[in-house]
């Protein structure tokens, strides 16, 4: 039974659990029925359980479980304040059908968003893929009804064809990664801003090593003995962690 079929739902004034108020309902401003009761919710806007029912519905029409406020607060800012489905359910005032259909709909919702779930090809009922490097995946309503096992291809939602498991495709004609298969034929593009970007700072590289690389040969100084012949050995600015060996050095040849 469809919303609109539903006589129009109203709050019983005698229901202490509610706290009402005497406003216009922030979900349909423009509403003109002064006599239905208002009753705030815990984001402190003022809802009817005909406007908060509409509301939820249209959200989980758009495949939104998660429900939240939107009455303007500021200009065109929303509150945006989530309420949780037992608030909805209560000051919703949802029939049987409707508490049905959206605890149906929720659980399908946030199933698909945190599981990897399809229908299976065959029965349509809803089979999920533990083994995601794997396309081949067994439907067991369709494996007990036939008495055989039954798989499917997760790629091109065909009976499976060929070995398995396999990551890549089936055996099927046209089984391909669609989104892989854009991505190979897209053209390479250029970039010319990050271009010249990468060449000044290629430029800049060059030009710090042509002039501090003399204070890059620690090994040639720790090696050979360059400072026996009293040549003054001069620290690093840009490698301090050189310093201390070169000073070591240093004090070693001026003490000789």
């Amino acid at each position: 039974m469809s919303l609109q079929q539903h006589a129009e739902k109203k709050y019983d004034p005698l229901d202490a659990t509610l706290k009402f108020v005497d406003r216009k309902d922030d979900l349909d401003p423009l509403g003109d029925d002064e006599d239905s009761l208002r009753a705030e919710m815990s984001c402190g806007h003022a809802v009817t359980p005909e406007s908060l029912t509409l509301w939820c519905r249209s959200q989980l029409d758009e495949g939104i479980y998660k429900f939240r406020c939107p009455a303007i607060v500021e200009g065109t800012k929303q509150c945006n304040k989530e309420w949780s489905y037992t608030e909805v359910r209560r000051l919703a005032d949802l029939t049987v059908e409707e508490i049905k259909y959206f605890e149906e709909t929720i659980a399908s919702l946030a199933t698909a968003q945190y599981c990897e779930i399809q229908p299976c090809p065959q029965c349509k009922t809803n089979v999920e893929r533990k083994d995601l490097s794997n396309l081949c995946v067994q439907c067991t309503i369709c494996t007990a009804d036939q008495e055989k096992t039954y798989q499917f291809c997760w790629q091109c939602l065909k009976q499976w064809k060929g070995p398995g498991p396999r990551s890549d495709r089936c055996d099927n004609n046209g089984c391909t990664n669609k989104d892989l298969q854009l991505l190979q034929m897209c053209k390479n593009i250029s970039l010319p801003q990050f271009e010249r970007k990468k060449r000044a700072t290629d430029q800049q590289t060059l030009s710090f090593q042509d002039s501090y690389c003399q204070n890059l040969s620690d090994k040639r100084i720790k090696n050979e003995p360059s400072g026996s012949s009293g040549e003054e050995i001069r620290p690093s600015r840009y490698h301090p962690e050189l310093c201390g060996q070169e000073r070591r050095l240093r004090s070693s040849v001026f003490r000789r």
